[in-house]
């Protein structure tokens, strides 16, 4: 049954809806303010980053940036979250301006989300990414004084110390040198490390569970990705395809594609782990989408909201949805958020 939120949702003008969701195009804080307290499960989200060179979507000063983030999303973000729900952010770091030493913003975020807004840190995990371009280039690769930053922090933040979270539903297959000592057996003992190990490690449980590094190495159709999210040893998600349906589609349609998207299998990840089916799933930096793909294919509820048209346009690829020529680039006007509708 559809929840009655997305009621609520649906006389806002979504910019298109599927099975199990709508994408939104406007801006964000606003759709926020229209939504009631406590109605969402999990947030997961990578909004724009504090770099010092300019993204054509827009990305705020290093300087203003935790003021910007913490007042214009950050306590709306704890409002309209479930007291049991998570907030998960992509949020990689970036140099000074002018200087081969790093911006402390990404960690002065997450800790004023912590201390200004409430929330509580339940873990960090940490995106490795082996396509990123060696940058900024005067340091790494004209310089040569600093090696590939390939590593994005992802903050799991929470309104309680026990948000909802189950590991078992994204346990990865066994090793091999693990199937081997299960089948041979273990003598319990001491490590050096102090960790008693006993004879319940023989145990097979259903697969080992997963780190707290989730590598990137390639990105195939988005079905592909989970299937292969659920089942591999190791999390292993790509961010450097040329030939996804998503790609494919915008080259036909003449959209430009979003240039900074996570894979789909990263909000994936974190959907199967702190959601259950059924659940509602927001990304107020929405994108193209993968976030709704990821909540479409495991079965959740989703809304996206992204103030970019063509992004919006181009989203519709993931969900095989038809793109009027000329893109949503020539209508801006016509998709913009209608949050007077309910009023």
């Amino acid at each position: 049954m559809k929840p009655e939120l997305f009621r609520l949702l649906s006389s806002y003008a979504p910019a298109f809806t599927t099975n199990r969701g709508m994408a939104f195009c406007g801006d964000s804080t606003e759709l926020m303010k229209k939504l009631p307290d406590e109605c969402i499960d999990l947030i997961v989200t990578s909004p724009p980053f504090a770099l010092v060179f300019k993204k054509e979507y827009g990305n705020p000063d290093q300087s203003e940036y935790v003021s910007w983030f913490i007042n214009s999303f950050g306590r709306e973000l704890y409002r309209i979250l479930k007291p049991t729900g998570s907030l998960v952010i992509d949020l990689g770091g970036a140099y000074q301006k002018g200087m081969p030493v790093r911006s402390l913003t990404h960690f002065e975020l997450m800790i004023a989300l912590v201390k200004e807004v409430g929330f509580f840190l339940a873990q960090e995990f940490y995106w490795y990414n082996p396509a990123k371009m060696p940058a900024p280039a005067e340091w790494v690769t004209v310089r040569r004084i600093r090696v590939r930053d390939s590593v994005n922090p992802v903050w799991w933040l929470s309104k309680t110390p026990y948000p909802k979270a189950d590991n078992k539903r994204v346990l990865r297959e066994y090793s091999e040198d693990m199937k081997r000592l299960m089948e041979k057996g273990y003598r319990a003992k001491e490590r050096p490390s102090g960790h008693v190990i006993t004879t319940k490690w023989n145990r097979n449980l259903g697969g080992s569970i997963p780190p707290n590094v989730l590598e990137i190495t390639h990105v195939d159709e988005q079905n592909e990705i989970l299937q292969e999210l659920l089942t591999s040893n190791f999390i292993r998600l790509g961010n450097n395809s040329a030939n996804d349906r998503y790609l494919q589609g915008c080259r036909e349609a003449g959209i430009k594609p979003h240039p900074a998207r996570f894979p789909v299998a990263l909000p994936g990840f974190f959907i199967n782990f702190l959601t259950d089916p059924d659940d509602i799933v927001f990304d107020p930096f929405g994108g193209s989408s993968a976030t709704g793909a990821a909540a479409e294919a495991l079965d959740r509820w989703w809304f996206t909201c992204e103030i970019e048209p063509s992004y919006v346009d181009g989203a519709k690829f993931r969900f095989d949805l038809p793109v009027a020529d000329g893109a949503m680039v020539e209508s801006k006007g016509q998709l913009k958020l209608n949050l007077d509708a309910h009023d």
